[in-house]
């Protein structure tokens, strides 16, 4: 039993020996004892007032001399009002300290024979990944890694949206303003070179519609009207239709965008195990919809549509199929997910999408519940905000998006600057200080974006984000270097830390004791993120674990200190917090520097 269940056990049996009252293990819990207090974990009385029938001081007394008498790890206590404030003996931290320490896989929970797949990225193939991407993209991957953790088989999938009149207008431009360019000829990556012509179409596009105006045309015609649209429109008729020229057109153009997309994915440190293609997918569907019918989960309306009522789970009637039997988004969704399953027999799905598509992920999800499918209850919407940067929002088809590759070229400089600023790559190569400014650059940015509660829209500031003190992944990432150097010294002088023997050691510090305390909770951090997919449970968790090292640095020496086995033990606990921040870290997808 750990020290917490040992407790809690100690307090079921108080209950039962003081009050002649049984209360499950499971109504109980402990919270950790505010700063402000002697004690490490804190019962809250109040709920058990009218089984102790006593005011809530004394029940919390009468609860205190209970544990300090019959469970070893409870020294002392100290009662405000109904909070039960618990002190551990010293024993019991050199006791969690050596378990932990000793624990293989630390940080990895034992498998749970369960398979998920995260699914995320899911870009268009018409232009480059931007700012908005990055956040999902980390937010993915991070969801992803942090669920392995949790004891999961972990697919992760890449959606990518290849087809639809948005591909279409990037070609059709292509096609009149192009004179052949390639990446090769023109210098510009794949995806930024039909970035380009998505640009082009909709000058041109708007061009259009200025002319009809000035020709007599409303706006709302003119709008449907312009050549250039119509075009557009009727390449993606012969795109469906399979038409040589159009579909070999359309292969070249994604090739380009594929090779600048693997790129960027390099550059971000993510990775896929699956690719579907929308091109393969949207066709799909069309057969549950006729399951749907005769299960009655569906109705068709007198123009020959398909509909699902939702009204009774709060929701509204939803189109399924269209009167002419063509698809809609929900139709190949639907299909998709059938095909997910298929393909790995996953018990959970994570969509990391937007908070913008909230309501049709809601409709997906009653649907394949309604329609019986085992993995429907396993479906899960990881909606988050919009990121926003100091100089407002972003679009893509004015050509003023925040460009992915850009902002990373640009954190990695930010870094280099800010490096080189406060001195820290002294007797590095050149080669060295590159790689440094990489991991510091893109771990800020990663850290930045993940440190925010998914569901929340926010605002990313480069400069704050580089800072080295602070909410931010410079600080997690220098303390982890100070902490290598610090283990290295400790090898040079020949410090035997790795078998401790902690006979001699009686007394454990404040700052050693609160640093323990947080290095035992890093596995119920990894749970609780991954129950909540939520990586900023994580980011949070470093911050606190890195300044909480910080302080205990600062308050004692560790070279200078004359017992060896009280230099040995702190150079242990200085280890144990370095692999935990990488492991930590590499939760987030943020790799961490050896020396600054």
């Amino acid at each position: 039993m750990t020290i917490q269940e040992n407790i809690l056990k100690g307090i079921q049996d108080a209950f039962q020996a003081l009050f002649d009252h049984s209360v499950e293990l499971e109504q109980l819990s402990l919270a950790p004892t505010r700063k402000e207090f002697e004690g490490t974990y804190t019962f809250v009385v109040f709920p058990y007032l009218k089984v102790s029938k006593t005011s809530p001081e004394i029940t919390a007394k009468q609860i205190g001399d209970y544990l300090v008498a019959n469970v070893d790890q409870v020294a002392d206590f100290n009662v405000v009002k109904g909070f039960l404030n618990l002190v551990l003996n010293q024993r019991s931290w050199l006791d969690i300290f050596s378990k932990i320490y000793q624990k293989p896989h630390w940080g990895q929970l034992p498998s749970n024979g369960q398979k998920v797949m995260v699914e995320y990225s899911s870009p268009n193939t018409n232009k480059p990944l931007h700012l908005g991407h990055l956040r999902n993209n980390f937010l993915g991957y991070s969801v992803a890694e942090i669920l392995k953790a949790n004891g999961y088989e972990v697919i992760k999938a890449n959606l990518v949206n290849d087809r639809g009149i948005h591909i279409c207008k990037s070609m059709v431009a292509y096609l009149h303003f192009g004179n052949g360019e390639t990446p090769e000829s023109s210098g510009f990556k794949g995806d930024h070179l039909a970035g380009k012509y998505y640009v082009i179409f909709d000058k041109e596009y708007k061009k259009q519609i200025e002319q009809l105006k000035n020709e007599g045309q409303s706006e709302e015609e003119a709008k449907k009207n312009a050549p250039i649209l119509i075009e557009a429109q009727d390449m993606l008729r012969k795109w469906e239709a399979g038409d040589e020229e159009v579909v070999g057109l359309w292969k070249q153009m994604n090739e380009w965008v594929y090779a600048g997309f693997d790129e960027t994915y390099r550059k971000m440190g993510v990775d896929f195990d699956k690719f579907y293609y929308e091109s393969d997918t949207y066709l799909l569907g069309k057969d549950i919809v006729e399951e749907g019918l005769k299960k009655g989960v569906f109705f068709k309306k007198e123009n020959g549509s398909v509909w699902v009522d939702l009204t009774a789970e709060g929701l509204d009637e939803k189109l399924v199929l269209r009167g002419d039997g063509t698809s809609v988004y929900i139709t190949q969704d639907m299909g998709t997910a059938d095909l997910k399953y298929k393909d790995f027999h996953i018990d959970k799905s994570v969509y990391v999408v937007g908070n913008e598509q909230d309501y049709h992920f809601d409709v997906l999800f009653k649907i394949m519940q309604k329609l019986g499918r085992p993995y429907g209850p396993g479906l899960y919407h990881l909606s988050y905000g919009m990121v926003d940067l100091p100089t407002g929002k972003m679009k893509s088809r004015e050509g003023t998006v925040v460009d992915a590759d850009d902002l990373i070229q640009e954190m990695v400089e930010t870094a280099e600057r800010h490096t080189k600023e406060l001195g820290k790559i002294e007797g590095f190569s050149e080669e060295q200080a590159a790689e440094l400014y990489e991991i510091l650059g893109l771990g800020a940015l990663k850290y930045f974006l993940l440190k925010v509660d998914p569901k929340k829209r926010m605002l990313f500031n480069p400069q704050e984000s580089i800072e080295f003190q602070g909410f931010t992944g410079p600080f997690v990432q220098y303390s982890h270097a100070r902490i290598a150097s610090i283990l290295r010294k400790a090898d040079q002088i020949g410090v035997e830390y790795k078998n401790l023997d902690f006979s001699s050691i009686k007394n454990v510090e404040d700052s050693e004791s609160s640093l323990i305390f947080l290095l035992n909770d890093f596995e119920k951090k990894i749970k609780l993120a991954g129950e909540e997919y939520s990586p900023s449970v994580i980011a949070q968790y470093l911050f606190d674990l890195a300044k909480e090292y910080n302080r205990f640095y600062a308050d004692l020496p560790i070279f200078s200190e004359e017992n060896p086995n009280v230099m040995a033990f702190r150079v242990a606990l200085s280890e144990l917090t370095a692999q935990t921040i990488k492991k930590g870290m590499s939760l987030l997808g943020i790799q961490v520097p050896e020396r600054m």
